[in-house]
């Protein structure tokens, strides 16, 4: 379930991992060429591939890559170690913009408003590629500025000519585990080791954004784990509250 948070809030949530990796590594103004979110779940077979895929996007700069793992296959034998109700939950809302009638495993979601199957490499690239650059791609630059006692979270605003006066976006900060090795010892994937990378531990919204330049300035916070990685994603949402296309996206690691 989502939280909304006041941007003095979101103190208490991003910077403890800001203050941890320092000001150099803190300052970061590229824009990804896309976001890609995938379902996934150790208790299901078809998995694993698209769990490589995954892998392979987030060893890149250009990409935010999140993990989202899911708790509705835990019946069949093994309880995913990294599942989270709150991300079987995100998923199924993503079902609602996508007017999916089912969610399933693997699933591939880029830029919150395309789907495939997660363990279809090429699509899952070609998918990033051509949405790069596009109205259906990432519009808006986000960028972090550590400078010493705060951190200055900077949202750009809606290129010239793709103004809405009706937007309504939300900023979401998703905290994630850069790395985790997990030995499946039932269910459909019974004898494997995996390597799973950026499994989300954590989402929340933190700020609501209405299309125009804004800054938030926040102090130092030690709520997040260390080591933890975390990304922030500005998402358009509808009247009912469904996420919808991803228009901005910054990640850090550890």
């Amino acid at each position: 379930m989502f939280r909304l948070w006041t941007p003095g809030h979101f103190t208490a949530l991003a910077l403890g991992l800001l203050a941890a990796i320092g000001p150099a590594e803190a300052e970061n103004t590229g824009r990804p060429i896309g976001v890609v979110e995938l379902f996934t779940s150790q208790g299901c077979n078809s998995c694993p591939p698209a769990d490589a895929v995954l892998d392979e996007l987030a060893s890149r700069k250009d990409v935010v890559a999140l993990a989202y793992h899911v708790d509705y296959w835990d019946y069949l034998g093994w309880r995913d170690a990294l599942a989270r109700p709150a991300n079987s939950e995100r998923q199924r809302k993503y079902a609602g913009t996508l007017q999916k009638s089912s969610v399933y495993t693997p699933q591939a979601i880029v830029n919150g408003h395309r789907d495939m199957n997660g363990a279809n490499r090429a699509e899952v690239m070609s998918t990033l590629e051509a949405l790069a650059g596009t109205a259906a791609g990432l519009q808006v630059d986000l960028s972090l500025e550590d400078t010493g006692d705060s951190i200055i979270v900077s949202v750009g605003s809606l290129p010239e000519g793709l103004e809405d006066k009706d937007i309504s976006a939300h900023l979401v900060f998703v905290d994630y585990t850069p790395k985790s090795t997990v030995e499946i010892r039932a269910g459909e994937n019974r004898g494997r080791t995996i390597q799973y990378r950026n499994a989300v531990n954590r989402i929340q919204t933190i700020g609501m954004w209405d299309g125009t330049a804004r800054k938030f300035e926040m102090p130092r916070s030690e709520l997040i784990q260390k080591g933890n990685g975390c990304a922030l994603l500005l998402q358009r949402v509808d009247g009912s509250g469904l996420p919808g296309a991803i228009l901005g996206a910054i990640a850090l690691d550890p």
